[in-house]
């Protein structure tokens, strides 16, 4: 293995070995989102990865356009999960049309990759300007409000094994709280057989708690819809077709649909 900047956003191939999804569970989730609320064919994908999740909702027949940052994923999302129009954007703040989209979705924290305020006023802004007025913002992420008094996902390596064609990877994880900035923090170091050097990376999502982020919504012109802790796409046990959301906001993982208001900001 060589050190690139981002070891998962330089190999794509390598992050959808690490987090595969052969049921394709994160599109089909957002899909029945969109269906329930009545929205529009017009979805951006913002943070959109290898493209696994777009592709999925240009499968269901929506008009999708896929946002990353990380050219090497959207090389890979354009040869491997065609369909969608791929971009590159940066979610802290971006421009792709005023009312351009029905839905924006935002899958597997991304939103959480803002980890200041200004980063946050940032990307929620430009998610309202894009979307048409009554449009629904769609994002899953780590729930802040988990970590508040619980320590069973911290301070512990946890490490995942897998192979990509013919080489074996571990991938060994370790979360920090980081109280002063709201972050969590991750190290995650990578082994492979091939006889490469150990290679560190490391990253971070802001802890947003459910209350917080109502208000945040609120103050940039959205209504929220649901917000709650599962069944969704990463929840155990897993969303399936037909399961109800739930009400409460405990668990580890957050689950927000979000409709924009017609008032003025």
């Amino acid at each position: 293995m060589t050190t690139p900047a981002n070891l998962l956003t330089d190999h794509p191939e390598l992050y959808e070995a690490r987090f595969p999804d052969p049921e394709r569970l994160a599109g089909r989730w957002t899909e029945d989102c969109l269906r329930r609320y009545g929205a529009g064919p017009r979805v951006l994908d913002l943070g959109c990865g290898t493209g696994r999740d777009a592709a999925h909702l240009h499968s269901a027949g929506r008009r999708v356009t896929g946002a990353d940052l990380s050219a090497a994923m959207l090389a890979h999302a354009r040869a491997h999960h065609p369909g969608p129009a791929y971009v590159r954007a940066d979610l802290h703040g971006f421009d792709l049309g005023r009312g351009a989209f029905d839905a924006v979705v935002c899958l597997d924290s991304a939103l959480l990759y803002c980890h200041t305020n200004d980063q946050l006023d940032g990307c929620l802004t430009s998610c309202r300007r894009a979307l048409a007025p009554g449009g629904l913002l769609v994002a899953e992420m780590r729930n802040g409000a988990y970590f508040l008094g619980r320590t069973d996902l911290l301070d512990t390596p946890k490490t995942d094994t897998f192979r990509l064609r013919g080489t074996e990877y571990r991938a060994t994880t370790t979360l920090t709280v980081d109280r002063t900035a709201q972050l969590l923090r991750r190290v995650r170091t990578w082994t492979a057989d091939d006889g490469s050097a150990p290679v560190a990376q490391r990253s971070a999502w802001r802890l947003l708690f459910p209350q917080e982020l109502r208000h945040l919504l609120a103050a940039h012109g959205f209504e929220v819809l649901e917000l709650h802790d599962g069944p969704g796409p990463r929840t155990e046990p897993p969303w399936r077709e037909g399961r109800p959301p739930g009400t409460a906001t405990d668990a580890d993982r957050l689950h927000l649909v979000a409709r924009r208001t017609t008032a003025t900001h």
